[in-house]
């Protein structure tokens, strides 16, 4: 369990540069935040909503005419119930687009702790919040993993136990079910795969790792992760993240001077350590986002809880020296497990402190692309389009080959799920539609055919178009579309 500060003390961050001068930046937002940022969500109209820390209000952040999120303007959208201002928790986009948030480790002003087991449903149509009643027995939630399985079905793991809940969209009601879990959900973090199983890495029975079947609802046995990836004193680790090449590495925290890294083969079911952090960096609690490129942007620091912060980019051998923010917290005194990333349609990522003392986000831009075969590929799709009307388009990889960005038990903020770009051919104005009712929520689906609808912005402009499907920031090839 973290402790929830508003300062520290000053770090100095240093970076060996010249390896990458010139090549990766970060630029600050030219209209900052003008609150205390929190964990970021991606919606599926393409904007992003920011929750303002320890209260019920939240922030939507909605790109310039061209597509830029630096150039992007902030509004602030409906709050959830006023009793519910969670620090640490679950949330995941559904299917249908709506937003759920459940539990938290802190909750209200001045975050004192809580484990809440509140929980809220945002309808962004609606553009309003529904209260959503925990499990039935949760007294508790706090800071829980979560994760969409293929069907669709949010799956909750309660903090510090082995239950499992499932969520009905639909009655806003929970399920409960599954057995076999090796050791409580304790600051895991859960990891889809291409088969639609589940993977974690225990905190507890180290170095064992488990896997969960959406189909017999049983977790077993993954396997040993070779090293551990759990500091066990206080069970933090880091993030798991599927690439595109089809490994999952998993970035663990140590405090030994050694944080620890594993990568799993989803073919083979085996595991191989990977390569130690850099000078005794770990990620104790930590995001991480998988770049277009295929690297793993990693934020982190030394020891648990330790300053300073330093990012590195893992390139499925080895890492990488990666330029920070500009910004890594309030007199640049934090560590790791206060940042929050985010995959942009743009494939930029966007940086969020959780501290209570910044307002300051950042959008880093990578060096390097996507490989051809790693985007989304349009099969059939309307010719002409009406606007405010809804349409289904089909084709191949709309979810991607990753979640995107991770954390772990204290936030969730996934992108695996198809957005709809149309460009304006004439004033080369960006314009997204917002997407729903996916075909399903599993990645790396390879050459099988999937779908989702999108709704025409009212506010599109006529007129010849080109359109594309965006996962995690890579996009299709485009396909012409008139907009009438």
């Amino acid at each position: 369990m973290k402790r929830f500060r508003m300062r520290g003390i000053t770090l100095v961050v240093c970076l060996a540069l010249s390896a990458i001068a010139g090549a990766q930046k970060w630029q600050s937002l030219k209209h900052p935040p003008t609150f205390f940022t929190d964990t970021a969500l991606l919606l599926t109209d393409g904007t992003v909503i920011v929750h303002e820390i320890c209260s019920p209000n939240w922030h939507r952040l909605t790109p310039d005419r061209t597509g830029s999120y630096v150039n992007g303007t902030w509004s602030q959208i409906a709050s959830m119930p006023s009793d519910y201002g969670p620090l640490y928790f679950a949330s995941q986009v559904l299917p249908d687009g709506r937003v759920l948030v459940e539990g938290g480790e802190y909750n209200g002003s001045g975050c004192p702790g809580a484990e809440t087991p509140l929980g809220a449903i945002y309808d962004p149509v609606k553009n309003k919040w529904t209260n959503v009643n925990p499990p039935s027995g949760w007294s508790e939630i706090g800071d829980s993993p979560s994760i969409v399985l293929p069907n669709g079905t949010l799956m909750l793991g309660q903090n510090f136990d082995t239950a499992t809940a499932f969520f009905n969209a639909k009655s806003l009601t929970w399920t409960l079910k599954g057995s076999g879990k090796s050791d409580a959900y304790a600051e895991e973090g859960m990891e889809l795969l291409p088969n639609g199983k589940v993977l974690l890495a225990d905190t507890q029975n180290t170095p064992n790792t488990e896997i969960f079947d959406p189909k017999t609802s049983n977790w077993t046995s993954a396997g040993s992760a070779i090293v551990d990836l759990s500091e066990n004193a206080q069970e933090e680790t880091g993030p798991a993240l599927l690439r595109p090449e089809g490994s999952v590495f998993a970035m663990g925290a140590n405090g030994n001077g050694a944080g620890h890294t594993a990568i799993f083969d989803p073919k083979t079911a085996k595991w191989a350590a990977g390569p130690d952090f850099p000078n005794g960096n770990d990620m104790a609690d930590a995001p991480a986002a998988v770049l277009p490129n295929g690297n793993i942007l990693c934020e982190t620091s030394p020891g648990i809880f330790l300053t300073p912060v330093t990012f590195y980019e893992f390139d499925g051998t080895k890492f990488k020296s990666t330029p920070s923010p500009h910004n890594t917290g309030t007199g640049q005194n934090n560590t790791s497990y206060t940042g929050r990333l985010l995959v942009l349609p743009t494939g930029q990522v966007l940086y969020t402190l959780a501290t209570g003392a910044d307002m300051d986000a950042e959008i880093f831009t990578a060096k390097g692309t996507f490989q051809a075969a790693w985007a989304p590929a349009i099969k059939t799709a309307p010719s002409s389009v009406t606007r405010g009307n809804t349409y289904k388009i089909s084709g191949t990889q709309f979810n991607g080959l990753t979640h995107g960005a991770a954390y772990g038990d204290d936030a969730q903020m996934n992108s695996s799920y198809p957005l709809v770009r149309i460009t304006n051919n004439s004033t080369k104005h960006v314009f997204y539609a917002r997407t729903h009712d996916h075909s399903t929520m599993a990645i790396a689906t390879g050459k099988k055919i999937v779908s989702t609808n999108f709704d025409v912005p009212k506010r599109a402009e006529t007129g010849a178009s080109s359109l594309v499907v965006v996962a995690n920031g890579i996009p299709s090839a485009p396909v012409s579309v008139t907009v009438q």
